[in-house]
């Protein structure tokens, strides 16, 4: 039970966030996460000194997020830091509708092989339109790869950020989507809408 009064935690949230930002500042970080809001629910956004190298939706449980970044990425992880706010910017940007596409540096280093090709290739489809497993897996030159793309993209570390929600099926079902069918509609209505 958390006794604290708001102006406890408001002090404890103070410091987590200067302990966060001096080891920043001090090379002493190798990942920084934060919360931000979402028409689609709350999302994890993590990032090394190369870029942002996670988004993650509520449903995939922060904490496992976490864990499994510092055991993949380096145990000196933190919440907090600037190093997040222009990602957290240009979510916001994209959900209110003035943003088409990310300019974010981004640590890929979560991926690798075919499906890093496909999640490479994923900023290609524009904004408000998609394609389907079988054009994406034709447009990286693989034809036959269509069950590996749907693989591709449902590992994709970067949703919303590297759009694997454009990727629908051959009949125009949607598919699966990491953050839920619910999430890939309202994002597909939010770019369809623009």
């Amino acid at each position: 039970m958390n006794t604290d009064t708001p102006h406890e935690a408001a002090h404890l949230a103070s410091l987590r966030l200067d302990l966060a930002e001096r080891a920043d500042a001090a090379d002493l970080l190798d990942v920084a996460y934060r919360m931000v809001d979402s028409p689609v629910g709350p999302l994890l956004l993590a990032a090394t000194e190369r870029g942002l190298v996670r988004v993650a939706f509520e449903r995939e449980d922060f904490d496992t997020v976490v864990e499994t970044l510092a055991s993949r990425l380096g145990s000196r992880i933190l919440r907090g830091t600037a190093r997040l706010d222009e990602a957290a910017r240009e979510v916001e940007e994209y959900f209110t509708g003035h943003r088409r596409h990310f300019d974010l540096e981004l640590d890929r280093s979560l991926s690798a092989g075919f499906r890093l090709e496909v999640q490479r290739y994923l900023p290609h489809i524009n904004y408000g339109q998609t394609l389907s497993y079988a054009q994406v897996a034709d447009s990286v030159g693989n034809p036959q790869a269509v069950r590996a793309v749907g693989s591709a993209c449902a590992r994709n570390p970067l949703p919303i950020v590297v759009p694997c929600h454009r990727v629908v099926r051959t009949d125009g079902s949607l598919g699966g989507y990491i953050g839920g069918l619910e999430a890939k509609k309202a994002l597909l209505g939010l770019e369809a809408a623009a």
